[in-house]
């Protein structure tokens, strides 16, 4: 999840740049009659105006910016064909800068295109939906220092769109993702542990993803990469700590998307993982969840430059990509904190020499303060992210699932891609009826600590044994942390994943929710509670 905003937006602070927006010149002259127009009844000169009319007409310089920067791209494309260094990426914006208090927190994302170390893997990689990859780079960073046994490693999982880059290095001294909470002193202290954060496979940011070169005829992947699991990302994960020399990490942390990886690590590899940390993520992808990724790609791949995938050599899908990104937004932040922000307060364009005392009067573009915001979050992320990345990335978080079922289906699937068989539809294992796996929850011995579901989220029941089946064998030290006000990954998820792992027996769950007003991004910018809770987990005792 890549997010970062580098205008405050309210009490004036995003007015410079809507105004500008407003304010860009239009692609052909208004009218004359048009021009004679009072400033206050529309946003700007219309670029389509017609001469006639009761009224006159609406502009839409949101629209016109969509032309621009594809007009822009066009130049600087040709430029580059040219022999010119001219990049067709936006420039990182800056942070925010300090403001007052309901100018509200933003997380510092950054385009990372430096700065990493590079792991290669030469040899065939199996993948769990079917395909491979004839070889993978992973990129990663690292902070602290390795013990002489090397059983002092943090892995940091990262979310959808985030790079290898939490933290800032002498290579890249850019702030990072997770700059306050890991450091000298820090959440993750560099003085205890060693921490390596890598971005994921399927990434953009120095790893092997679809905007990355087949080795079969050095043309990008595209759509031709094949679907991902989140399991995948962890396999390639440990295939660096391998390399690295790293037989157990001493704990496995992650946040999101991170958080589903942080689980699927204690899986995957039981025995190469000490303790987990798992912040704002889920053991079962959730309808709603799954349905928010999907307008998110459907907007994208409805773009005309998507073309299937097969866009890299010619303009990207930054249409699409904005339209996304707004939709992100909405799930990553909350309600409650945008009331505070915002509520139903407008930008005024009205010149400063106005002689009326009244605001500017609505308009269709961006007009709400709300609505300048998301405008600029998609605005400045169209160009920064690689949309096949997000499809893909996006699509194994859908199809994550620890349930039984799931599990024995993956498994199913691996066995068939071993044997060099092709899948057959059958191969789905038919999921136990309800009675079964309630006999079973019955049958199944129970320790002393074992307690009862109590999830605030009744329809939940009928999977969750299935879920407490899949996570069994999950014994290690773990902190669940939810946020009340997570509309993406709701607090029922944490809950239930806190409630299998302890119904299953393990006493050494730690579980906390907090009362947070940033929604789902509260696990960046909640340093005093999130910070101190990883603190203590990871300092403390089994």
């Amino acid at each position: 999840m890549l997010r970062r905003t580098a205008q405050a937006v309210n009490k004036g602070v995003a007015q410079p740049f809507t105004r500008a927006l407003h304010a860009a010149a239009p692609l052909r002259q208004a009218p004359a009659a048009q021009q004679q127009q009072p400033a206050s009844t529309t946003c700007s000169p219309s670029t389509e105006a017609r001469p006639n009319g009761s009224n006159p007409a609406m502009s839409f310089p949101c629209v016109d910016q969509n032309e621009i920067r594809t007009a822009r791209l066009l130049r600087e494309r040709s430029q580059a064909q040219q022999g010119s260094s001219t990049s067709v990426e936006l420039p990182n914006l800056p942070a925010p800068p300090p403001s007052d208090p309901e100018a509200g927190p933003e997380p510092a994302y950054s385009n990372i295109v430096s700065g990493y170390q590079l792991y290669h893997h030469n040899s065939p990689f199996p993948l769990d939906y079917g395909g491979h990859l004839p070889s993978f780079s992973l990129a990663y960073e690292t902070w602290g220092t390795l013990n002489s046994d090397k059983s002092n490693v943090v892995l940091i999982h990262t979310g959808l769109s985030a790079s290898s880059h939490a933290h800032s290095t002498e290579a890249n001294p850019a702030e990072g993702w997770w700059e306050k909470f890991i450091g000298s002193g820090k959440a993750i202290d560099t003085d205890r542990f060693f921490v390596i954060c890598t971005n994921v496979l399927g990434g953009c940011y120095g790893s092997t993803g679809p905007s990355s070169l087949d080795p079969s005829d050095g043309l990008p992947y595209a759509t031709r990469f094949p679907i991902l699991s989140i399991f995948d990302m962890v396999r390639a994960q440990f295939e660096l700590l391998t390399h690295l020399g790293v037989q157990k990490l001493y704990a496995s942390v992650g946040s999101s998307m991170g958080g589903m990886q942080s689980v699927a690590a204690a899986y995957v590899e039981p025995e190469r993982v000490g303790k987990v940390v798992s912040i704002s993520a889920t053991a079962r992808s959730s309808p709603s969840s799954i349905a928010m990724r999907h307008a998110q790609r459907s907007v994208l791949m409805a773009d005309p430059n998507w073309k299937r995938g097969f866009y890299y050599d010619d303009l990207p899908p930054h249409t699409g990509m904005k339209l996304a990104r707004q939709i992100a937004t909405i799930t990553y932040r909350s309600g409650p904190e945008w009331e505070q922000r915002f509520g139903l307060r407008r930008r005024n364009i009205a010149p400063p020499s106005s002689p009326s005392s009244l605001a500017s009067p609505p308009v269709l573009c961006p007009d709400f303060l709300i609505e300048t915001y998301l405008d600029h979050q998609g605005e400045q992320f169209c160009l920064k992210y690689d949309a096949n990345s997000l499809i893909y990335i996006s699509k194994a978080m859908d199809l994550f699932d620890m349930s039984q079922g799931a599990l024995d289906d993956l498994k199913a699937r691996r066995k068939v891609r071993d044997e060099g068989a092709e899948a057959a539809p059958a191969l789905c294992p038919v999921p136990p009826s309800a009675s079964e796996l309630a006999q079973a929850a019955t049958n199944k011995p129970k320790s002393k600590s074992s307690k009862p579901f109590i999830s605030s989220l009744p329809s939940s029941h009928a999977y969750l044994p299935s879920l407490a089946s899949g996570l069994s064998r999950h014994s290690h030290p773990t902190l669940v942390m939810g946020v009340q006000s997570d509309t993406l990954f709701p607090i029922e998820q944490q809950r239930e994943l806190a409630e299998c792992l302890k119904a299953n027996g393990n006493d050494k769950v730690v579980y906390y929710e907090l009362n947070q007003p940033w929604g789902h991004d509260t696990f960046l910018l909640d340093v005093g509670n999130v910070g101190g809770a990883v603190k203590g987990f990871l300092e403390g005792k089994e």
